[in-house]
């Protein structure tokens, strides 16, 4: 990357201005036109958003898009469209057993309400704000029962079963994080009590243990910030196994959706953990060496982002996907080039990372000064680049707000327009979610308002 040291956040307010436009048009435009009968929306083909069975992990994305669009803009009319749907359509996530995605539906839509009602930006009712914090604690609680245990510890293990740790993941422990700030706590047989709080550290220790690498020679690539998708482990003995890819290209590749998931979740949890009280992350390990493995495991992810990228900030789908190399060996001393005729761009990694890039300069302001402005004007760059031309769709007819995204290229899900050779032009609903919260993010530190974060 090729990092633009006199970027601003303030700086970006005009293009953001341009962004929640036209944020604003694609909400209204899928609402009116897109059939919920069909199913949650996901990824766009030819600009209209279609579904895709595999889990329901995207539906508190495109409800929380309605409600960060009155975060950003003040227009009620998103306001009663996010809290509508939220009521409506929300309450099975809460009690789904099936998936890892909590921290993705939940805190997306229950979660932003109860923090604009924390913040004063929504009137404070009782009933209301109980609403919200019961499906919150029940979340948190569902979703810590996904549980394999370690010698050492133990993860929330993905949909693929008990045996799969997923680094997606570490970002669905903000609805571990915020039940246990409401006082809640999972509840097993006989009665027996595990705090969320434990599980969150647990869960986390072993994404920075397994699927986050550090360069100290776990494998011939072993490399620094380079991730795994998925973590393997044999549930006879609880040992671990090997590495694994369900939506990269290979084990021994970086996925770079998957970094970017590891990218924000980890310094979103050491943001988080400065509410915690030291006493009750003594049992855990203190608070040393937690805060030590999440803050190695984000910069080392960062880091590698950092290098493994083009010029704007935006990466390629896979580090090390068939045919990279017909990119060139200076594909990252170049622009992201979206049409070219090898492997594609993936825009939502960027829309994920860049979160991640930011929060982690701005807890590393006062400990790492050179670091800590390195990383937050890689954000602001990788920002720029997001909400530029080549990336935000100003189109009226299609529905998705950030281009060049990629769902599931080993699959062959994405759509390949006539003329091209790899996906491109379409947008995804978790894209288009995290570009808002990112927008959101800077929106709020150019105008000097709340800090924007997850917990209480």
């Amino acid at each position: 990357m090729d990092i633009n040291n006199n970027l601003t956040a303030t700086g970006l307010l005009p293009d953001l201005e341009r962004f929640w436009k036209a944020s604003g048009q694609k909400i209204n435009h899928l609402n009116q036109n897109y059939d919920p009968a069909n199913g949650s929306p996901v990824f766009t083909i030819e600009g209209q958003y279609t579904t895709r069975g595999w889990t329901e992990w995207t539906q508190g994305f495109q409800y929380g898009s309605e409600i960060l669009q009155f975060d950003a803009t003040g227009d009620a009319s998103f306001l009663e469209m996010g809290k509508k749907n939220t009521v409506d359509k929300m309450a099975t996530h809460v009690s789904h057993f099936g998936v890892h995605d909590h921290g993705f539906n939940n805190v997306s839509t229950y979660g932003n309400l109860l923090r604009l009602m924390n913040e004063g930006r929504i009137p404070e009712n009782e009933w209301e704000r109980n609403f919200y914090e019961i499906a919150l604690k029940a979340s948190g609680s569902v979703q810590a029962r996904r549980w394999t245990t370690l010698p050492d510890g133990g993860y929330i293990y993905s949909f693929n079963g008990p045996h799969s740790l997923f680094a997606d993941t570490i970002r669905s422990l903000r609805a571990l994080a915020v039940a246990h700030q409401l006082g809640s706590s999972f509840m097993g047989e006989n009665d027996k009590e595990t705090s969320l709080l434990e599980r969150l550290v647990y869960h986390a220790k072993s994404t920075a243990d397994f699927a986050v690498y550090y360069g100290e020679g776990r494998d011939y690539y072993d490399l620094w910030g380079r991730t795994a998708h998925e973590s393997i482990f044999n549930l006879n003995d609880c040992n671990y196994r090997c590495p694994n890819s369900q939506q990269g290209f290979s084990p021994f590749t970086t996925w770079t959706r998957g970094l970017a998931w590891v990218m924000v979740g980890a310094p979103e949890q050491l943001e988080f953990l400065s509410t915690v009280d030291d006493t009750e992350l003594e049992p855990l390990g203190g608070r040393e060496a937690i805060e030590a493995f999440l803050l190695k495991m984000a910069k080392a992810t960062c880091d590698f982002y950092i290098e493994n990228t083009a010029t704007d900030g935006i990466p390629y789908w896979d580090t090390g996907a068939l045919n990279t190399h017909k990119l060139g060996e200076d594909v990252n001393e170049r622009e992201s080039d979206p049409f070219n005729d090898a492997e594609p761009i993936d825009s939502s990694a960027a829309a994920i990372g860049v979160q991640g890039l930011l929060r982690l300069g701005r807890y590393l302001q006062d400990k790492e000064p050179e670091a800590a402005k390195r990383y937050m004007q890689a954000g602001l760059t990788t920002m720029k680049t997001l909400i530029g031309d080549t990336y935000l769709s100003l189109d009226e007819s299609h529905q998705g707000l950030i281009l060049h995204s990629v769902y599931h290229r080993p699959n062959g899900w994405d759509h390949i327009p006539e003329g091209q050779v790899v996906p491109c032009g379409e947008s995804s609903m978790w894209g288009d979610y995290h570009a808002r919260e990112a927008a959101l993010y800077v929106q709020r530190l150019a105008n000097d308002e709340p800090y924007l974060k997850f917990y209480l």
